[in-house]
């Protein structure tokens, strides 16, 4: 077979969410910017594809544009980098098979959300509003992107980041079950399309397009965080909980339960032939 079944690919998820969790400082900065630039670049070419489209062409132009979406994750998990928001269905799931510290699973989120924001707000600075890639003609689509971001309450944009990041979840979830190149990139590319398609919220993805319309002049920074914040752990919902922990309950449950057991008759027993070793 080409692929791995679904138990495999849990062990899989775990060992890429252990390596994960125990990379250097100086990796997670460069690696963590580029996976903020990468999924930038993506939202980039989403915009620079259909800014300009008629609105006539209704939702022709969202499946045009999250057709385009995907180029980011397939740079992230082929070339290298390391995203938010895959990593929180990662290092979630290797943190509940008790092979990553819950100090671990935090220090490894909060330090790739930072260098994520580096890599996005990179992109939208010099590529969108130093060079105009996001202004111009394409003024308009930008920043009724970020509208649509902002405008959605609190419990919305939660919600929104839930199937979002149940998506993408997905996503990384079946690239790692396929074994060679091209399977890889069918296995991002239609998850990744079909979350841009229904219009769920990325937290990284919107690290890019609000501060855009912002260094337009279009936006206020007093948005940003107000937004970031639910997306943020509506996706650290979608990936940890319902892609990491269902999957881990359902296939290796069982199995860390059964190696604790294993662990403490090992430690019982140590302890008998210590207490015999001493009487003797």
């Amino acid at each position: 077979m080409n692929y791995y079944n679904p138990k495999e690919i849990a062990d899989i998820a775990i060992q890429k969410g252990t390596e994960k969790a125990n990379i250097s400082n100086t990796a997670v900065a460069l690696l963590g910017f580029l996976g903020g630039a990468f999924i930038a670049l993506g939202y980039l070419a989403c915009i620079r594809v259909t800014g300009t489209m008629p609105n006539e062409w209704g939702g022709l132009v969202t499946l045009i544009g999250a057709a385009v979406f995907p180029v980011g994750l397939v740079l992230i998990l082929l070339g290298g980098g390391e995203l938010l928001t895959g990593n929180m269905m990662a290092v979630s799931i290797a943190y509940f098979a008790k092979k990553v510290k819950l100090s671990q699973l935090v220090r490894n989120l909060l330090l790739i959300t930072f260098f994520n924001f580096l890599g996005a707000l990179f992109i939208a600075y010099f590529f969108g509003h130093f060079v105009g890639l996001t202004e111009g003609a394409f003024l308009e689509k930008t920043v009724l992107t970020a509208e649509s971001k902002i405008n959605d309450t609190f419990w919305v944009a939660f919600v929104s980041g839930i199937g979002c990041n149940w998506l993408v979840g997905m996503a990384v979830w079946l690239c790692y079950g396929a074994k060679d190149f091209f399977g890889k990139i069918l296995a991002i590319w239609f998850p990744v399309m079909t979350f841009v398609l229904i219009g769920f919220q990325h937290v990284v993805a919107n690290m890019f397009v609000i501060p855009a319309a912002i260094f337009a002049g279009e936006l206020s920074w007093n948005t940003f965080l107000p937004n970031i914040i639910p997306v943020f752990f509506g996706n650290l919902v979608g990936g940890a909980i319902i892609v990491g922990l269902f999957y881990f309950v359902v296939y290796k449950q069982d199995e860390v339960k059964l190696r604790s057991v294993d662990q403490r008759d090992e430690v019982k027993l140590s302890s008998v032939d210590r207490k015999e070793r001493k009487v003797g």
